[in-house]
């Protein structure tokens, strides 16, 4: 069993599956709805626990009424969270979010993290202590950067989710061993696939790979580059696939190389998106 920490966001979920996207002044009645603790970091945590491993996320809380919601679905799913700040009175990021049937995609309205930002010194000591690989999403940038040094300095290997670009980001990349990037992840003067990659490999990321729905993705290594295809699948909701991607990637890279890991890792997010919500594709295993 690996321990991994996610640092990053932790927001409540409300996830309503609907026949379209409303119009000005429409009122929609959905078909399903689920309510869940989201965040990028937050679902990688959940999708690397489910893998038999033990998922430490990183993160702000905090102590308004809608936290308690959030502890629940932490608590139900094993995570060991670890709260930058319990005090907190201000709501934690609370997402609205229409998936459409029929498709899959979906909608989803969030403040992230803004409001909510942590500062290295509410880190707790001794938090690398067994930690086998680190996954950091950028919406906690400042600790995201201090947690990064010190797992360089430590050896962990880091994994950096690039859903999308970030002031700061360039703070934290350097410390990188893999960055898995969405494909509207965009640093400043990148416009194309290949400028990215670029951009991400002059930094010294040794190993980065960009997804691209169901499009091939693309990955560059030392030795070698290339695409690796999509299976094609029927979606029912997209949400959170890239977040399960990475958490399924963090697990299977500590037992298999590069390519292999991102090969499974594509295969687990196309199953999460065959599901309603971003946790019913762990029952349907």
């Amino acid at each position: 069993m690996a321990t991994g920490l996610f640092v990053g966001l932790i927001t409540l979920d409300l996830i309503y599956l609907t026949p379209t996207l409303p119009q000005p002044n429409q009122k929609l009645v959905a078909s399903n709805y689920t309510i869940a603790a989201g965040g990028p970091a937050t679902n990688a945590a959940i999708a690397f626990q489910y893998f038999q491993n033990s998922g430490r996320l990183m993160g702000v809380v905090g102590a308004h009424a809608l936290s308690q919601l959030v502890l629940a679905d932490l608590q139900q799913w094993s995570i060991d969270l670890i709260d930058l700040d319990t005090l907190q009175t201000e709501p934690l990021p609370t997402s609205s979010i229409l998936v459409t049937e029929g498709t899959g995609d979906r909608a989803v309205i969030s403040l992230n993290a803004v409001r909510t930002q942590a500062k290295p010194e509410q880190i707790p000591a001794a938090v690398l202590t067994g930690v086998d690989i680190v996954l950091i999403d950028g919406h906690q940038m400042a600790v995201g950067r201090a947690i990064a040094q010190q797992a360089k300095q430590r050896g962990i290997p880091i994994v950096i989710d690039g859903g999308s670009w970030k002031p700061g980001f360039e703070t934290v990349l350097p410390y990188a061993d893999y960055a898995i990037c969405s494909a509207n992840f965009h640093p400043p003067a990148c416009e194309t696939t290949e400028q990215v990659l670029e951009y991400l490999q002059t930094l010294g990321i040794s190993h980065v790979a960009i997804t691209q729905g169901s499009q091939p993705i693309l990955f560059r290594e030392p030795a070698t580059q290339g695409q690796i295809p999509v299976a094609p699948i029927t979606a029912v909701d997209t949400l959170g696939a890239g977040d399960i991607f990475h958490g399924a990637f963090c697990h299977f890279i500590l037992q298999m190389d590069f390519q292999a890991a991102l090969e499974q890792a594509a295969v687990i997010a196309g199953r999460a998106c065959q599901q309603f919500g971003t946790r019913a594709w762990m029952q349907a295993l």
